[in-house]
């Protein structure tokens, strides 16, 4: 009878308790979907390259070393030169190495110049190996595999052939136009920045900058493309932006860092990517605070707003709290009956709020994962919006706290 009665008193005034269902579900809708999308974005922040013990690269700070090999952004302050890669590479305690040259572009997408051991040992996630939708790795000169945002902006697809532009802009007035590469491959999408990114083969890139020498140096004058071909062995690289390694034991992994940040031939910087990860995701600590806050504020702003309709509805009930203290119900009855209209205020909107949240991101799914590169889960109800689920329902008896005395108060001096 209890319950009945709170619900029959709820729908007695639908308009006003409609509206503020609205206001709630909205505000639980934005502080549910800023936890839940935060919370997934750190998870795909920090697994953005897994499997990879160290990334090198020439000396610099740890955050722009992560940013330039794993993130495509920035530029490095050197390079470092071919023989060093390959000195540290043949380290017996090295079991993979994944070398890394950048610094030309495709329509505003970068160019990474690598092996096929990229496609082999490179991972992401929870050691997620790098997988084809469409095609095989690069195996000639001018081979070029794409990254699933790439094929999809550009609408690429296999056999297209694109032209790189040196620099990374994305205007550029210095096109390898002599040397076109052929799409021979389209990897699936992976949400990091490996679907942003165009990947030839550390010769091509080679290839391709012989040819825009001769065309800088010379009236007009350009390398044929059969002729880079033919020049395939004397394409080995002179230097390299960063690579990636493996090591075959993670106890080394300390040792061998030493020992390349103390490497005698040419200043370097080895990192570790987890941890370098980690501090990246510390320094945007404010923003998540931010957006917190301002979820936190339309919540109070919202429960406010309940207090005060169930405040004003109070004045007018009086005939009906009348009526319950002459069918014998004592104060505490109303105290309780209106802290449980609030209640179920709170879960219905609690369920629209849910819902909504949910049929977004079933919605949005797609455009959040090829636009922003965010792999968005729908299990919403995480132990984070359990907890703030929780809160909302504590906040409520509490903003419910004042109207409830007032009905309190009003059947006592009634008696």
């Amino acid at each position: 009878m209890f319950f009945r009665l709170a619900v029959k008193s709820l729908l007695n005034r639908k308009g006003s308790i409609m509206l503020t269902i609205m206001a709630m579900a909205v505000s639980i809708f934005v502080l549910l979907g800023v936890e839940h999308i935060r919370g997934q974005s750190k998870q795909s922040f920090n697994s953005t390259v897994s499997g990879a013990d160290l990334i090198v690269g020439a000396r610099t700070g740890s955050m722009n070393l992560l940013l330039y090999s794993v993130f495509r952004m920035g530029s490095p302050t050197n390079n470092i030169d071919w023989q060093t890669y390959q000195n540290i590479s043949a380290n017996p305690k090295v079991a993979w190495a994944i070398p890394i040259s950048l610094g030309d572009s495709h329509k505003g997408f970068r160019v990474m110049g690598t092996t096929t051991d990229y496609f082999t040992y490179f991972s992401y996630g929870k050691k997620r190996q790098l997988s084809f939708s469409k095609g095989k790795p690069f195996e000639q000169v001018f081979d070029v595999v794409l990254g699933a945002q790439v094929a999809k902006k550009l609408n690429y697809t296999l056999g297209a052939n694109i032209i790189l532009a040196h620099g990374l802009g994305k205007t550029s007035f210095s096109m390898h136009d002599q040397s076109p590469f052929k799409v021979v491959g389209i990897l699936a999408p992976t949400g990091t920045p490996v679907d942003q990114t165009v990947h030839v083969s550390l010769q091509g890139i080679e290839a391709v900058h012989i040819d825009w020498q001769q065309i800088a140096n010379m009236s007009g004058g350009a390398v044929s493309q059969k002729q880079i071909q033919a020049l395939e062995l004397e394409l080995e690289p002179k230097t390299i932006t960063a690579f990636m390694l493996g090591l075959t034991s993670r106890m080394n992994t300390f040792r061998v860092q030493r020992d390349i940040n103390n490497y005698s031939n040419e200043p370097l910087t080895a990192i570790l990517p987890g941890v370098a990860l980690a501090e990246l995701w510390q320094m945007m600590g404010l923003l998540e605070n931010t957006l917190r806050l301002i979820s936190g504020l339309i919540l109070v702003a919202a429960l406010l707003g309940l207090s005060a309709m169930m405040l004003a509805s109070i004045r007018e009930r009086k005939y009906e709290i009348h009526l319950l203290r002459v069918i014998g119900a004592p104060p505490w009855f109303l105290f309780f009956l209106v802290e449980l209209e609030a209640l179920l205020v709170s879960f219905v909107s609690m369920l629209v709020g849910i819902t909504g949240l949910y049929l977004s991101l079933l919605i949005a799914g797609d455009v959040l994962s090829t636009d922003f590169g965010m792999h968005i889960g729908l299990n919403i109800l995480s132990f984070n919006n359990v907890l703030f689920l929780l809160l909302v329902a504590g906040s409520t008896v509490i903003a419910a706290a004042i109207p409830s005395f007032m009905a309190y108060k009003s059947a006592s001096i009634g008696r």
